[in-house]
């Protein structure tokens, strides 16, 4: 049976959508996030084929369970393209680069997934790399142009402007919170030079970022004459993309023994650990998908409690683990449907009584239930519990991680059972946070040599209110519409 994406909340007359069709629009028509029919299920055999497949062989299986629209010959190319060790060359000491996310044992039943090792230093490489090939691919198959309009609050910007810098027929529009990132995050961004890259930088916060593409994307007059298209993670290909080291984690876990495992996530926006469920929904045996927030623990309360309760901007904390500073997780909406049995009519009343009341419960007598039936549990971590963690990881194991990854550690160990095999999803390398880890450790992290005085370059970019009409107006200064 071919896979065909409906939307969150489709009415269920629409046909289904082939992932061509999906891959470029972002939203729905509806404003829903697109979803498969229904998840691929592995049976053991099936996990027991992938067990001792490379990288590039294990994401080719598992992205043509979700990708059958493009050829076998030619999804095979894209995928060994992105995955080389040329292109996540970053590795640490020990690190195979052709592992692509090389697995790195702590302890006994504790482990980092070293996701960071691509060009821009962050996990969001894994995912945004391939999400460039298909991009390239599908316009150039189409004789089409993509603007690329998206929101970042540190890292999805960097990760997105790498992967498509000089792509044919593609420009990026990325907003992020003025003066919100690390210096090393913003400099990335700002000095690239290359003309298809368009920074915005936005005062106010990052919810107001995602609020302004999200509204830009809803309208579809203005979204079809400058063909606007979205790299965040509502984007399916991205989730897609990220559900692979999920499987890739777990074999090599269960290579040093583990049988059934946990992950712990870093996450502010629910993208990451939404693939992590799609895993485990997959036939995956996780175990727990434990989710950590910092001071900003709009997911932490949903998680014990069903309840999905935003909040301010004058309420969203500026933090030392920055990308997770984000009160409204816009990919949490794919949890939603799934929690809810798929039913579309309850998800369009949860995001009706959020429109209006500013807050949603799940249906039910427990609402907290029918997150932790999935699999979910949670926590929060503080400035103090990071450092603490970057110092002791470092001292213990000689090893640096950055302050996200921390918050993931610090969260993980505290709720797992003793018994419980851990895999920490690292999300970024040390270098790009270097105050905190300086204030942790009193040493600057390394970073590879072509960044070398990167704060110091040109920066390009323009800064701009919090309104759609100014992010408009520098769309249409720097791109022609294509059609009326």
């Amino acid at each position: 049976m071919s896979m065909r994406y409906v939307s969150t909340r489709a009415d269920g007359t629409a046909p289904g959508a082939t992932f061509t069709e999906i891959l470029l629009e972002g939203l729905m028509p509806d404003g829903g996030l697109a979803v498969p029919e229904a998840y691929p299920r592995l049976t053991s055999s099936d996990l027991d084929e992938m067990r001792d497949l490379s990288y590039p062989e294990l994401a080719l299986r598992i992205l043509s369970l979700f990708i059958d629209d493009i050829p076998e010959a030619d999804l095979r190319d894209i995928v060994v393209r992105t995955y080389t060790p040329e292109a996540f060359a970053n590795a640490g000491p020990g690190e195979d680069p052709a592992d692509i996310t090389p697995l790195v044992r702590l302890d006994d039943d504790l482990w980092i997934l070293a996701l960071s090792n691509g060009p821009s230093l962050a996990f969001k490489d894994i995912a945004m790399q391939l999400l460039g090939n298909l991009f390239e691919y599908v316009l150039t198959a189409r004789d089409e142009t993509l603007n690329i309009l998206g929101a970042t609050s540190g890292d999805t910007g960097s990760s997105a402007e790498y992967a498509m810098r000089g792509k044919a027929g593609i420009s990026v529009f990325m907003l992020s919170p003025h003066e919100r990132m690390s210096a090393f995050q913003t400099a990335q961004m700002f000095s690239l030079q290359d003309p298809n890259i368009h920074n915005i930088a936005v005062r106010g916060v990052f919810d107001d970022c995602q609020d302004i593409v999200k509204a830009v994307s809803a309208d579809a007059a203005f979204k079809q004459a400058y063909r606007i298209g979205t790299v965040n993670s509502i984007n399916w290909a991205r989730v897609a993309a990220q559900v692979v080291y999920y499987f890739r984690g777990y074999f090599m876990a269960s290579k040093d023994g583990a049988g059934s495992v946990s992950f712990s996530v870093p996450s502010g926006n629910f993208g990451n650990i939404c693939a992590g469920h799609i895993a485990r929904m997959m036939g995956l045996p996780i175990r727990r998908l434990i989710l950590a927030t910092n001071e900003n623990d709009v997911l932490n309360e949903f998680v014990a409690t069903g309840v999905y309760r935003p909040r301010a901007a004058q309420d969203t904390h500026a933090t030392s683990s920055p990308s997770m500073d984000i009160s409204r997780a816009s990919n949490l909406e794919r949890f939603v449907y799934d929690a809810v049995g798929r039913d579309p009519s309850t998800v369009r009343a949860l995001w009706h009584a959020l429109t209006t009341e500013g807050r949603f419960t799940l249906p039910g007598d427990a609402p907290g239930e029918s997150v932790a039936r999935f699999g979910f549990a949670a926590g929060s971590s503080t400035h103090a519990d990071r450092l603490r963690t970057i110092r002791e990881i470092r001292e213990r194991f000689g090893r640096l991680i950055d302050p996200h990854t921390a918050d993931g550690v610090h969260v993980g160990l505290a709720v797992r059972d003793a018994d419980e095999p851990l895999i920490c999803l690292e999300t970024a390398l040390p270098a790009k946070f270097a105050a905190t880890i300086e204030e942790a450790t009193g040493q600057t992290p390394p970073r590879p040599s072509r960044f070398a005085g990167i704060e110091s370059l040109p920066q390009r970019f323009d800064v701009v209110d919090a309104d759609v009409s100014a992010v408009r107006a520098v769309i249409t200064e720097n791109v022609t519409a294509v059609s009326a």
